[in-house]
């Protein structure tokens, strides 16, 4: 495919606002109102835009309205999960188009139900699998192998449902998280922050300026990497801080304070939270105590970062159970950094995961072969 200069320009106002006039599409673009023209109707030829309708202006002239077209096509966004798999299909104004769910197991099932609910004939421009590490230089295309052994059998099992020929991109799943809680969760508005990630493991999505930071390796954020214990008894041990403040060891330390007057001992975190919601007294005290080894890990951030605003998410992460204790040891130990729960929940990695195949599925677009103006 070869677009101009000024049709490339137009395409990607147009994806951004979804709809658009002419003049809109002029403003947006920073062209002439005949240089617009003539881009319009280069997209139109190529299928890329299409007309959707008309608008009224002030003058009672009425202007037409155009939409992406169906040569436009669409992207995909996978959300390995550590137990659910998370599909979602949008086109590239950011539509959302399909869904798909599964067990982790099912990842494969859940990619082709989305991909048969595309619609037919769309472009496949490009594929987004958050996983949950990635530190080796990514490869694309359909023999993209992943980065860790973290996602590597279920990536694989995942991948034969893939259509072949489109690029594949691997993202951390916690910077996609990060990016949902920047556009459509509890960080709107901040455009420098962290996002703090507690469950089964930890992570760190990092935001500045409204960007994700990745780091020389990728692994910006990867805070199960720092040191720890950190004394002179005992020497530091590999991703010890995550298996410590994990949700393994988090249920391992309830077991351990657990009294025969407390009743049945609980088996999820889940259930020792709602325990603790019902002020049961050994259960409070170890959400408690799972509070402060997180608002420890919150100081650690703050201390090399300096946020401002710390947003706690994970499936222990998020329950406002912990927040007052996290506050608490935050301000302790560090200066003031606002710290909130999560908004986006389960689904914001897929959410951030669809952003960034939306953006990177317009760069094939735009970036394609180009003929001059």
């Amino acid at each position: 495919m070869h677009l101009s200069e000024s049709a490339r320009a137009v395409f990607a106002v147009l994806a951004a606002a979804g709809t658009a006039t002419r003049p809109q599409l002029a403003a947006g673009a920073g062209l002439s109102k005949p240089t617009v023209s003539a881009a319009v109707a280069e997209l139109e030829a190529a299928e890329l835009a299409a007309r959707s309708g008309t608008v009224s202006g002030a003058t009672g002239r009425s202007a037409a309205v155009y939409g992406l077209g169906p040569a436009a096509g669409a992207v995909l966004a996978v959300d390995l999960g550590p137990s659910h798999t998370r599909v979602r299909g949008c086109a590239l104004d950011g539509t959302l188009l399909a869904e798909g769910t599964g067990t982790r197991a099912g990842a494969a099932d859940a990619v082709r139900e989305a991909l048969a609910a595309l619609p037919a004939g769309a472009p496949l421009r490009t594929i987004v699998v958050a996983v949950g590490d990635v530190t080796a230089r990514e490869r694309e295309g359909a023999g993209m192998r992943p980065a860790t052994a973290k996602a590597g059998p279920v990536f694989d099992a995942m991948a034969v449902a893939l259509p072949p020929g489109v690029p594949v991109h691997l993202e951390n799943n916690v910077n996609c998280a990060a990016l949902a809680e920047l556009h459509e969760g509890a960080a709107r508005g901040s455009h420098t922050f962290g996002f703090l990630r507690i469950g089964v493991g930890i992570g760190l999505g990092i935001v500045v300026g409204g960007q994700v930071l990745r780091g020389a390796n990728g692994a910006a954020g990867e805070v199960a990497r720092l040191p720890y214990p950190w004394d002179e008894g005992r020497e530091p041990r590999r991703e010890a801080l995550e298996e410590h403040v994990g949700a393994r060891s988090l249920l391992r330390r309830a077991g351990e304070a657990w009294q025969d007057a407390d009743g049945p001992r609980p088996r999820t975190v889940e259930r020792l939270f709602a325990l603790a919601g019902q002020g049961r007294a050994t259960a409070r005290a170890v959400v408690g105590r799972h509070a402060v080894d997180v608002g420890r890990l919150a100081a650690a951030v703050t201390a090399v970062l300096d946020p401002g605003l710390i947003v706690l998410g994970g499936s222990t992460g998020s329950d406002p159970q912990l927040l007052p204790g996290v506050r608490a040891e935050l301000a302790r130990l560090s200066w003031p950094t606002e710290v909130v729960s999560s908004t986006v929940g389960d689904s914001g990695t897929v959410v951030g995961a669809a952003r960034l195949a939306v953006a990177r599925g317009v760069q094939t677009v735009t970036d394609g072969a180009l003929a001059k103006d």
